[in-house]
């Protein structure tokens, strides 16, 4: 098979796997204490977060596939996947900790983090590839509205 084809399955496979370990945190969680909690009125139904998640994370991995795939040998391609799988990384323990332990506290800690490694990763991706920083434009903002969601459900629920 192509090289470029392999990469890009891996690329996408690889961020969507992300998404199904969150999956396994998330899923038991939502009838047994999510429902539970008290939320603000800018809160979506569950069922929005896996189509979204799912669209998010699919973008991600051709935006790695961009950068992975660019012919640059330079630091900071080398950089940009670093911070990269940083920001997966932490985007992958979120769940475990928001969902898994049900700590919005630990998890507003986690995605703030995330947060601001997600506006680093668009910044050098911008450097190796324009469009593979702007396919995580839309991850960015997510990421913003679910770090105000979660910073609401922490106070709500304290």
């Amino acid at each position: 098979m192509n090289k470029k084809i392999i990469q890009s399955i891996v690329s996408i496979l690889g961020c969507l796997s992300v998404g199904i370990v969150g999956a396994l945190f998330t899923t038991p969680a939502i009838p047994t204490w999510y429902n539970t909690l008290s939320k603000p009125l800018f809160s979506p139904p569950a069922w929005v977060f896996g189509p979204a998640w799912t669209i998010l994370y699919i973008m991600m991995g051709v935006s790695l596939f961009l950068v992975w795939t660019k012919k640059d040998g330079s630091d900071t391609k080398r950089m940009a996947l670093y911070i990269f799988f940083a920001q997966l990384l932490l985007n992958a323990i979120w769940s475990p900790i928001f969902f898994g332990l049900q700590s919005p506290f630990l998890g507003l800690m986690i995605i703030a983090l995330l947060w601001a490694t997600i506006i680093i990763n668009i910044n050098i991706f911008y450097k190796v590839s324009k469009a593979a920083a702007l396919l995580l434009v839309p991850y960015f903002l997510w990421v913003s509205f679910a770090t105000v969601l979660n910073f609401a459900l922490w106070q709500l629920n304290m």
